[in-house]
């Protein structure tokens, strides 16, 4: 049975990850220094632990194991990482640089680090109907302050891993994943799942409009889990050891995300604009070299993959209100 280790496994990709990895027979052990929030996990073992640290038997987890996942990082939505620049970086540089070091002592098989569309420069993003960004376009290096960068610097990591100590890496690049057991409040919340709690909320409070940050022209593609955790295990499955895209090409505006979202719910409420951090203005999926790779792309439309998110979210606010 091929053993499989997933960090971040408390995190909304990589619970749904194991999950995934769980129903297909493999033996898992989950890493994080938290339990999944809204669903129990399936691993085998869930191993309680600070990444940032390379504490007493932490290295023991990663003996036997075939493959390792690392999803593991401080990270979040615009909110967030606008305003936490040194913490990301100090503290997921901690957790790749233990996590790589790990695996290669334990001579882990495979290794695959997700990185993020923040690392492409931000000058090729700054009109709404941007071009789409191909994995070749990250240098000459101008990604996203904070965040951006750390990825960056973590994805030559692996490629020097692989080159000098011949770890067989792979590299995933992902665009605004989202989906039903997010994060949907707190500030850490991505845009999809902070537009289905505002519009569910405005419902709840009987509110005729919600606020947006800019003037929601900005563009971004957002890709639905299920397609995110089918493109991660073609990935794995893959023998490229560069960095792949793993996102959708429908790109639309934060406004035009609103208007689905309100869809989904049946009302219409208006727009109000308000200062707050929008990111770069237009960023758009390259898909070219994943399909070349694999042979596929992510398939579920945003209708699709709102509709699902929406009920969920909902159910969460209307729980809350019923247990307060």
């Amino acid at each position: 049975m091929k053993k499989i280790l997933v960090t971040g496994a408390g995190g909304f990709i990589g619970h749904h990850l194991v999950t995934s990895l769980k129903s297909k027979g493999f033996s898992v052990i989950a890493v994080d220094q938290k339990l999944p929030e809204f669903e129990k996990t399936k691993a085998d073992r869930f191993i309680i632990h600070d990444i940032r640290t390379s504490s007493r038997g932490w290295e023991d987890l990663f003996q036997g194991v075939d493959e390792v996942w690392a999803l593991a990082a401080d990270m979040g939505g615009m909110g967030f990482i606008s305003k936490n620049h040194a913490t990301i970086m100090r503290d997921n540089t901690l957790i790749n640089i233990n996590t790589l070091e790990a695996s290669r002592k334990a001579r882990v098989k495979k290794y695959l680090y997700t990185s993020s569309a923040c690392v492409y420069p931000d000058h090729l993003q700054t009109r709404e109907n941007a071009d789409p960004l191909a994995e070749t376009q990250a240098y000459p290096a101008n990604p996203a302050e904070g965040y951006g960068w750390e990825k960056l610097y973590t994805e030559k990591m692996c490629q020097y891993y692989h080159e000098e100590y011949g770890m067989d890496m792979r590299i995933v690049r992902f665009h605004n994943i989202y989906g039903p057991l997010g994060t949907w409040q707190g500030g850490r919340e991505k845009a999809p799942a902070a537009m289905c709690r505002k519009v569910a909320q405005a419902i709840r409070d009987k509110k005729d409009h919600i606020e947006i940050w800019g003037d929601g022209q900005q563009t971004r593609t957002f890709c639905y889990i299920d397609d995110c955790i089918k493109g991660l295990e073609l990935i794995m499955g893959s023998a490229y050891h560069g960095p792949l895209n793993l996102g959708r090409d429908e790109m639309l505006t934060i406004n035009e995300l609103a208007d689905q979202v309100m869809k989904v719910a049946g009302v219409r409420l208006k727009k109000v604009h308000i200062a707050g951090p929008q990111g770069v203005r237009g960023r758009n999926s390259d898909n070219a070299l994943l399909k070349k790779i694999i042979g596929w792309s992510p398939e579920i439309d945003i209708a699709t993959g709102l509709n699902s998110t929406y009920q969920w979210i909902e159910s969460q606010i209307l729980s809350n209100v019923l247990t307060v």
